[in-house]
């Protein structure tokens, strides 16, 4: 009995582990599947986050989906920040690689209050930052006559 009551606790462990096994195979199934609406797309347990031309859509995953869906057009973007955990906010020019760490894209609205889109890697957040920021000003086509 003495033996039982010790191997309880692993025996609730292992279920555990493997209940959330399940559960984030099942967030990372339904990203896929949202994910294929998109030219540009990331995961993470924070957040997903996906680009088709100038429309950024971000959620919440879950096993059910993908929830409180915000969208923003980058049209309507002034600026944005990328956020390291216990740093102030940097620009593109930074040097140096990220930290490692949580990190947050910061989209500054024209008209509206800033969105925040949280990345447990900042390398990643980097690289989006980047890319969107490069993106952010539309390139100039040449009027033709």
């Amino acid at each position: 009995m003495v033996h039982g009551l010790l191997w309880l606790p692993l025996l609730i462990f292992f279920f555990w582990i493997t209940w959330a096994g399940w559960n984030e195979y099942k967030k990372v199934e339904t990203y896929k599947e949202w994910a294929t609406q998109f030219e540009r797309a990331k995961y993470d347990i924070y957040a997903a986050l996906g680009q088709s031309e100038r429309t950024l859509t971000w959620g919440l995953p879950t096993r059910q989906g993908i929830v409180n869906i915000q969208h923003t057009q980058l049209d309507n973007v002034s600026s944005i920040d990328l956020l390291i955990k216990g740093d102030e906010p940097f620009n593109q020019s930074a040097t140096g690689p990220a930290k490692k760490g949580e990190a947050i894209l910061q989209l500054n609205l024209r008209d509206q209050q800033p969105c925040q889109i949280p990345f447990t890697d900042a390398e990643l957040a980097k690289r989006w930052h980047g890319f969107l920021t490069t993106t952010l000003t539309p390139t100039a086509n040449p009027e033709v006559s």
